[in-house]
């Protein structure tokens, strides 16, 4: 190659072709390049941007589901709990480790630039604008108990690695045990895939009979009589209440229309990071607190018109 011609569409993608290629295809463009006759249809940014964030959701949906059957074999061998964190309910077990191990890992080969935030390992910044949100078993409870509701949530955002600033770009919500995979990328819609094939997320309307709600409570017994009087308070929108114990699972199930709209107070940036980004893209709403974000002190996710009635009951507080 002797030299490179760069293309540039103001609004639109890059392309750099060397000059004594015959043919040189782009991969973000519909587009031939050829060095008699140079002539390109290059495909706007956003467009780009969006197939940048699909790549992003691949990968997140690959390891989810190699993450989510390590986790399920484990479980088939019987678990061992590792440790406590807040309190003595909180707990973490031995595949908890070795899950967020192996995502972590499949990550760095596959985006060594990229940051990391997990709710095992911590935090560790990258060189790009890329940080990969990680819970390698939301619901740790449920998943010691055998209870199949268990999920891998893998969230990719950019900018600052602080939910109340990121941007969500892509996520995959992997429950293993019943072989689901929620999966969603900014700007593409969120989507299904099961024994029953693959369908787009749609968050429900509220019938005359209620909201189907779900919420959680905190590992603390000291907030547990706050937390069942917020549900008291909720209880008039609702035609009955869940209490699912995995807050990836609740938001999925918020962007499938299972459940008409969810809150709780007390999450961690890796708890909703994926699942926030399922329920926008499915056409509802997600916030909280602080900052009107989902966030330590509330989350809330429903359709736009039961959504300002949730939060106008959690204001009333």
């Amino acid at each position: 190659m002797t030299g490179a011609t760069q293309v540039r569409g103001g609004d639109q993608g890059v392309v750099t072709a060397s000059d004594d290629d015959d043919v040189v295809g782009c991969g973000f463009c519909d587009a031939s390049l050829h060095a008699s006759n140079l002539t390109v249809r290059a495909v706007p940014a956003a467009t780009v941007v969006l197939m940048a964030a699909e790549e992003l959701e691949l990968i997140a949906i690959e390891i989810a589901r190699e993450a989510g059957d390590l986790a399920r074999r484990r479980r088939s061998e019987g678990v061992r709990i590792a440790a406590t964190k807040s309190a003595a309910a909180d707990i973490v077990t031995a595949a908890d480790r070795e899950v967020e191990a192996l995502i972590r890992d499949r990550l760095a080969r596959r985006r060594p630039d990229d940051g990391f935030l997990g709710e095992e390992s911590g935090a560790e910044r990258g060189t790009s604008e890329v940080t990969w949100v990680v819970d390698p078993i939301d619901g740790t409870v449920n998943y010691a108990y055998g209870i199949p509701a268990y999920a891998v949530s893998i969230a990719a955002v950019t900018g600052e690695p602080e939910p109340q600033s990121w941007t969500a770009v892509a996520a995959a919500v992997y429950n293993p045990a019943v072989g689901e995979m929620f999966h969603a990328v900014a700007g593409g819609g969120a989507w299904v895939e099961n024994a029953e094939g693959r369908a787009r997320l749609r968050v429900s309307e509220v019938g005359p009979a209620g909201a189907l709600l779900a919420t959680g409570f905190g590992y603390d017994p000291a907030t547990h009589e706050g937390d069942l009087a917020r549900v008291a308070r909720m209880m008039p929108l609702a035609r009955d209440l869940r209490r699912i114990g995995a807050a990836s699972l609740d938001l999925a199930f918020v962007a499938a229309g299972r459940l008409d709209g969810y809150f709780e107070r007390g999450l961690q940036a890796w708890d909703h990071a994926a699942g926030a980004l399922l329920v926008t893209e499915a056409g509802g709403r997600v916030g909280g607190a602080p900052g009107g974000r989902p966030g330590r002190g509330m989350t809330i996710a429903a359709g736009p018109e039961l959504f300002d009635r949730i939060r106008t009951v959690i204001e009333s507080e």
